[in-house]
Order: C-alpha cells, then structure tokens, then sequence
C-alpha cells in the first residue's frame, strides 16, 4: 500500500491557494499522475486508494506547525511494498525549499519507516532555477544527497497539453507558460477541452473554479474571447456560455446595479412629486443633482 500526502501552508496568506491544490489534486489524483508523472502512474494500483486521517507535523527548521491535508493509502501494482508520496504545492520564492522537502521526507520516514516518493509542484508566477537536490557532505566525504520529482508549472508550455482530455491538465493551463498575449486564446482552448471530457457537472465546476482563479481576462479581453466564442461550433458555444465566467459576474454586477440605479430613480421622481428639495433628494438617493434635474423635467 502507499500513502499520498497532500501539504499546506499553515499561513493564511496561502491558504486559499493551497486549499484549491488540495481539492484539484484529491480529487483528479490518479489524473495529476497520469498527464505529468506517467512513470508513477503505471506502477499505482488505484483501486485500492483510500483517505486517511490529517497529520500534524512540527517543522523544527521554521518553528510553525504543518497540516497534511491528503494522506492517500493505496498499493503498488502487484506488490504489497508501502511507498509514501509526497505532493507539496509551492506558491512563491523560497530559498530553502529542497531543504524543507528533506525535512517533511525525514518526519515521515521516522513515522511509517517506508519508501517515500517526493514531489513537489512549483506553480509561482516568475520563471527561475529550483534545485530539486538536498546535499550533505564533507570536503572529504559525501555523505548523501536527497532527491524530489518536480513540476514547475512556468515553464511548461501549455499548447503541448491542450488536446490531452485531462482534467487536471486543463485547470494547469491557468499556471503554465504563457503570455499576456496569449492568455484569451488559452481561455479559449481550456473552455474547449472542457467541453470534450464530457464530465459530470461538479467536476466540471471545480476545474472552471481553478481555472478562473489564476487566469483573469480585462475588460478588452473579455470582448475579444466573447467575439471568439461566436465563431466556435454551436455545441462548443453553447456549453460555454452555460459556464460560470468573469464576464457573465460582470454582467450580473452591471445588472444589478443598473436595477439599483432605476430604483433610485422612481424613489427620485416621488419624492419630487411630494416638492422635496433637490439637495434632500441627492443626499437620500445619491443620484446626481443633473439626472434629478432630467427626472424633473419629466414630471
């Protein structure tokens, strides 16, 4: 059998980030394996995974407490070996990161003294050198090096992942490699593969969710990618238009307001009729003193 361990940031700076890893990765396990460690995948035998209990660890290096989110128990294929795996989300610059992962892979080698397979997911904006190496050693003597599987989500590129059908791979779209001119036409394909998957409604929520958290169009975006979903095919456009988007809670937001405002407007015209003050008017409805003139010339 073997354990996944799923590690959280105990800052509430990073909570809200790491929680969406968390609930990405929990719940498309076998997929983040499958479209980014193929290796992995085919050696787990997934029809034995199970959810353990959270683990609490004391991280000696920085004096915090650590949570494990996800703890995963399954087997490898044709083995009873226990192996461990370890997935931490990284969300900014930390110099001694590969020495942290020793640490985590230290305590939990001394709880449950079985092989542990560590990686670790880099998903910050900046594109920069992550050593994924823990050395120790002597001028005259090598005493170990301790080695993690890395994804540093940057620096893929995410063209080579769009036809791949893979859930996990579509809501990553978000935090790969590209740039700001590019960031409509990823949209575009990830609305796109979604589409294709053909997955139940909730899982289909949680990767828009993902998605729409890390990839935020502008205004001038927003009317290019809607010009561009009327030139899709009628199915594709019409399963898009159903999803939840920046530009449709921008169109709720304007909605309500212009509801609002009208509102305001015949509360304006009442009071106009009973000979209020315009200076009361404006203070009670906050609307301009030129659109209560305009009211006014309606009466």
């Amino acid at each position: 059998m073997s354990l996944t361990m799923f590690v959280r940031e105990d800052s509430t700076q990073y909570i809200h980030h790491d929680q969406l890893f968390k609930q990405l990765i929990h719940t498309f396990f076998a997929e983040f394996l499958e479209v980014f460690f193929p290796e992995v995948h085919e050696h787990i035998d997934f029809t034995s995974i199970k959810p353990l209990s959270e683990e609490m660890f004391t991280d000696l290096l920085e004096g915090e407490s650590r949570r494990a989110d996800i703890i995963i128990e399954t087997k490898l294929k044709g083995q009873d070996t226990v192996i461990i795996i370890h997935v931490e989300p990284q969300s900014y610059s930390q110099p001694s990161f590969h020495e942290r992962m020793y640490h985590y892979f230290s305590l939990l080698y001394n709880k449950y003294r079985k092989p542990i397979l560590p990686i670790a997911i880099f998903s910050y904006d900046e594109n920069r050198y992550e050593s994924n190496e823990f050395t120790i050693e002597f001028p005259f003597f090598h005493v170990f090096t301790f080695q993690f599987l890395m994804l540093e989500l940057r620096k893929m590129n995410w063209r080579d992942y769009i036809h791949s059908n893979n859930p996990v791979a579509a809501a990553l779209l978000s935090k790969m490699g590209y740039t700001d001119k590019e960031k409509v036409q990823v949209k575009i394909e990830f609305m796109r593969m979604l589409f294709k998957m053909e997955i139940d409604p909730a899982k289909a929520e949680l990767i828009n969710g993902f998605f729409e958290m890390y990839l935020r169009l502008n205004e001038r975006e927003e009317l290019q990618l809607m010009k561009e979903i009327k030139q899709l095919d009628r199915d594709e456009a019409d399963f898009i238009s159903k999803l939840p988007n920046s530009w449709k809670e921008k169109g709720l937001q304007e909605g309500l307001q212009k509801g609002k405002t009208e509102e305001k407007r015949k509360i304006a015209l009442e009071m106009l009729r009973e000979g209020l003050t315009i200076d009361l008017i404006i203070r009670i409805t906050n609307l301009s003193r030129e659109e209560i003139d305009h009211l006014r010339k309606k009466l």
